[in-house]
């Protein structure tokens, strides 16, 4: 049985040419319809088969809170006051983590933007320098992680860098560009027929099971267990 259909990515593009609370309020039916409930029903599958990527993965089926991130956005401290993000995102988070910022496993679902990731986005300044100096440590470690045939066949390490080398870090290191980082993620560009399939589960864990050696590496270096 797949879980999400061609009504999630249709309820998605109409949001994001009707972003307003108003017609949010007149459609959030079909919101919990084809977005909200295909996601914790998947949510509760994979949880299931976790333990084949790691015991410390977390699959939290809860509407609040759990790993199926909030559609509504934080506008605060934002220019842009739309109130609601045009994708549904999924973060299987390590155990030992409490936000988006701890290693796991990401899916994005989204019209013509969609991929699955792992790895830990944006890690906050000690966790940062704490993986930056795992690579300097262990530089074997980490180019098997992300450089053997297993990982570039199915992954791209991705996400925002340094104009610059680190402060603290020796910009001349053969790792220079990554130790410039900002995100420690990779990625899989897929599209919209990944997440309508019936094999959704198998073929995220497949994925995850690619990257496993990155998600060891990075939790091994913020001293978590993997």
């Amino acid at each position: 049985m797949a879980y999400f259909s061609r009504s999630t990515f249709d309820f998605l593009r109409d949001l994001a040419e009707n972003n307003d609370r108003d017609w949010f309020a007149a459609n959030r039916g079909r919101y919990e319809a084809h977005v909200k409930e295909p996601a914790q029903r998947f949510i509760l599958a994979i949880g299931e088969d976790l333990d084949r990527i790691s015991s410390h993965l977390r699959a939290d089926p809860r509407p609040v809170g759990g790993s199926l991130f909030r559609i509504h956005r934080d506008v605060r401290f934002s220019r842009d006051k739309r109130p609601y993000k045009t994708h549904t995102g999924i973060q299987l988070r390590h155990s030992a983590g409490k936000d988006a910022h701890a290693p796991g496993v990401y899916l994005h679902i989204e019209p013509r933007s969609c991929f699955v990731g792992m790895g830990a986005w944006r890690p906050a300044g000690a966790a940062l320098k704490r993986i930056r100096s795992a690579l300097v440590e262990r530089p074997d470690e980490w180019m098997a992680a992300t450089r053997n045939p297993e990982f570039t066949e199915s992954l791209e390490l991705s996400g925002d860098s340094l104009i610059r080398g680190p402060r603290g870090f020796d910009r001349d290191h053969p790792l220079a560009e990554d130790l410039k980082r900002k995100d420690f993620i990779a990625i899989r560009s897929v599209p919209q027929s990944f997440f309508t399939s019936k094999d959704l589960v198998e073929e995220t864990l497949t994925l995850a099971d690619r990257g496993r050696p990155l998600m060891a590496f990075l939790c091994e270096a913020l001293e978590v267990p993997f």
